[in-house]
């Protein structure tokens, strides 16, 4: 292991910049230094802060997915905490008059479909239309900053699990994410700082550094939990359990109505590389089929070097497709299907391909933004 400092580690390096400024943070849980210290003590301590931004989870990881955060004053700050999650994704005038310049520190898991990626790119445009600036410190992407996977988002399928043509395992830090935004949005007014790392190369994993893991959301608490999220997330928009309400979500997938040895068996037969899938059985405490007894499989990554979640996860609903038509449904979302959005298509979900004919489908795509990327790479 050898040790890595992330932005929050290194604001001396911009202490003109914020010192006697109005400070916004718009953090949460995850944002420590090294010495397991808070962002939000640490800038209250340094400089003038004079308001807070939760996303999703709340300011202190405290809410489940998909819950409305009710802000309150911090209970340690006293600053005022203000929602950008639920009732409103973006900053209202009433939140831009709170400060000056606007901090970020938020670690993400380096997936397309986590908000806080879009909470940061909002936050963005109307500080850009304000004329605020906006500081970001950097944090690792914990799945490094090499591989790139997945589908390719189309922007008929935008939402905020998803706005823009980015794979579903992008490869960027949240500092490198935001310098890309910037360009991919036109926000040539911002004034924009990435505070970046030391000591980070791209292809370091989380689990590779003298770094702890802190559960970026409720349901992602361990590291193995985050790299099969990046492929299992997409059964959120199927009825088929996610492992929401047990110790493994994310790793265990199943319904009551999956035989799991004959899933298991499927799946054996597919001979993915560097992945195993082995039969189980749980009981949810919430969430889809809360109190039922579940059957399924819990996704083994055994060499992820090897190892694609997201074909992974792909192939596995493949099988479950094939195995239960009558059974399995996908769970509407708004005008559309939860899915498509997830998948940034609809070609999986009308059967126009199957989970190898999907991801061939986009590897072009992929390997464009692999060159679309490179001009806001920070790292080796």
């Amino acid at each position: 292991m050898h040790a890595v400092f992330s932005g929050l580690d290194r604001l001396d390096t911009i202490d003109k910049k914020l010192r006697g400024r109005r400070i916004g943070l718009m953090t949460n849980q995850t944002a420590i230094d090294r010495q397991f210290r808070s962002a939000i003590d640490l800038i209250h301590e340094k400089y003038r802060l004079t308001a807070l931004f939760a996303v999703e989870h709340g300011i202190r990881g405290n809410v489940q997915a998909g819950e409305h955060y009710t802000a309150q004053p911090d209970p340690v700050t006293k600053a005022p905490v203000y929602a950008v999650y639920g009732g409103t994704h973006r900053l209202t005038p009433a939140m831009l008059d709170t400060f000056d310049t606007l901090v970020f520190d938020i670690q993400d898991v380096g997936a397309r479909f986590y908000t806080y990626l879009y909470a940061l790119s909002f936050a963005m445009e109307e500080c850009a239309k304000a004329g605020k600036s906006v500081v970001v410190l950097d944090r690792v992407n914990p799945l490094g900053g090499e591989r790139v996977e997945g589908t390719v988002l189309h922007p008929r399928f935008a939402s905020y699990v998803g706005m823009y043509p980015l794979p579903t395992r992008y490869g960027l830090t949240i500092g490198e994410y935001a310098l890309w935004v910037k360009h991919h949005l036109k926000l040539d007014s911002l004034d924009l700082t990435v505070v970046p790392l030391q000591g980070w190369r791209r292809a370091d994993y989380l689990d590779s550094l003298d770094l702890p893991w802190v559960a970026p959301s409720p349901n992602c608490a361990t590291f193995h939990a985050a790299l099969c999220y990046i492929g299992t997330c997409i059964f959120e928009g199927t009825n088929v359990s996610e492992g929401r309400g047990t110790t493994l979500p994310f790793e265990y997938i199943g319904a009551p109505w999956i035989d799991a040895m004959a899933l298991e068996k499927r799946m054996a037969e597919r001979e993915l590389p560097g992945l195993h899938f082995r039969a189980v059985y749980f009981t949810p405490t919430f969430s889809k089929y809360a109190g039922e007894l579940c059957a399924g499989v819990q996704m083994h990554l055994t060499d992820r070097g090897k190892a694609s979640a997201v074909e992974g996860a792909l192939t596995l609903l493949d099988g479950i497709r094939d195995l239960y038509p009558d059974q399995l449904s996908f769970l509407p979302s708004g005008e559309g299907y939860f899915i498509d959005k997830l998948l940034g298509t609809d070609a999986y979900r009308l059967g126009r391909f199957d989970a190898q004919g999907l991801l061939e489908a986009h590897r072009e795509k992929r390997e464009a933004f692999l060159t679309e990327r490179r001009p806001f790479l920070l790292y080796e």
